[in-house]
């Protein structure tokens, strides 16, 4: 059974949620006197479902409100960027709620809270944010963890919050203090998997904890790094010019799915214009010989220090 603990108050992405369902990911916050942003509940959403959703349908959009199915977990509806409910299924799995409410159900809050997220991890170099994007299983979270083995700090795994101050600053906002990496990337980080838990039964992806190597501030964003595997371009750190940084923002949007049916095509560009004018965006290319982890760290911070001096 899903443990209900109803005062339980958490911080992520720089809000409090206040939860009925353990998060044990997350800065536990309870008892402190703060203003409470999100409400995280239980509630039947059967009847909801059978109205608005479908057979063969996973998401649905109405009225500002996201509601989406996933077999084995739950019904969850995501209202305004302020509630998120969860309605299990009889045969759910707490390991898989929590994947999806922490993944999914966050990507849609955000966007309904008019913050841009990213999919991918984000870090900190000489107190500036730097994120890395790329689709699932490009290396992002086992770039970020290479960092983190010399000593820099997360910002956030999986979903990077991107707002903007008055004059058009672009900030990340710091998620939780966890990573999530396969095996093979625990393999060539010399990391044991023994040590960590598997997010879910019968699948070798771990929960990694780095609450000591978790920085929890808001930074200024610097720069992000695309992350490709190509078996047609040579390994290398290339700049990304003109239209080509509003493509890459929108192809790692993090749930772009549900940009247009929330009506925010036009929220969406603006803010990836403002963001492309505001930052560096490279694509860190590794070829069929690939390049290691190590590798890639020595060649952004390289750039980094070089574009510093300019």
């Amino acid at each position: 059974m899903i443990e209900h603990q109803i005062n339980r108050v958490y911080r992520a992405f720089g809000l409090n949620m206040l939860s009925e369902i353990r998060l044990p990911e997350l800065i536990d916050q309870t008892g402190q006197d703060l203003r409470i942003d999100v409400v995280i509940e239980f509630a039947d959403l059967t009847r909801d479902w059978e109205e608005r959703g479908g057979e063969g349908q996973q998401f649905v959009v109405y009225d500002n409100n996201v509601m989406f199915r996933i077999d084995q977990a739950a019904l969850f509806l995501i209202q305004d960027g302020k509630r998120i409910i969860i309605s299990p299924m009889m045969d759910y799995d707490e390991d898989r709620i929590r994947l999806y409410l922490l993944g999914s159900c966050m990507g849609a809050l955000l966007l309904q809270r008019a913050i841009l997220p990213l999919h991918g991890s984000a870090i900190v170099i000489d107190g500036k944010a730097f994120g890395f994007v790329g689709q699932s299983g490009a290396g992002k979270s086992t770039l970020a963890s290479a960092f983190l083995q010399r000593g820099y700090q997360l910002l956030s795994d999986d979903v990077i919050a991107v707002s903007f101050s008055h004059d058009n600053t672009p900030y990340v906002t710091p998620a939780y203090p966890q990573q999530k990496l396969w095996q093979e990337s625990l393999t060539n980080l010399g990391m044991n998997s023994e040590d960590y838990r598997p997010i879910l039964n019968r699948l070798t992806k771990y929960a990694i904890p780095v609450p000591h190597l978790f920085f929890k501030h808001t930074l200024p964003l610097a720069a992000v790094f695309e992350i490709v595997t190509s078996d047609n371009e040579a390994s290398g750190l290339y700049q990304i010019e003109d239209i080509l940084r509003l493509q890459t923002l929108y192809t790692h949007t993090f749930r772009k799915k549900l940009i247009e049916p929330l009506g925010l095509m036009e929220w969406h560009f603006n803010n990836s214009v403002k963001l492309a004018n505001g930052i560096d965006i490279y694509r860190l290319v590794r070829d069929a010989s690939g390049l290691s982890a190590s590798d890639m760290v020595s060649l952004i911070l390289n750039t980094i220090r070089e574009e510093a001096v300019r």
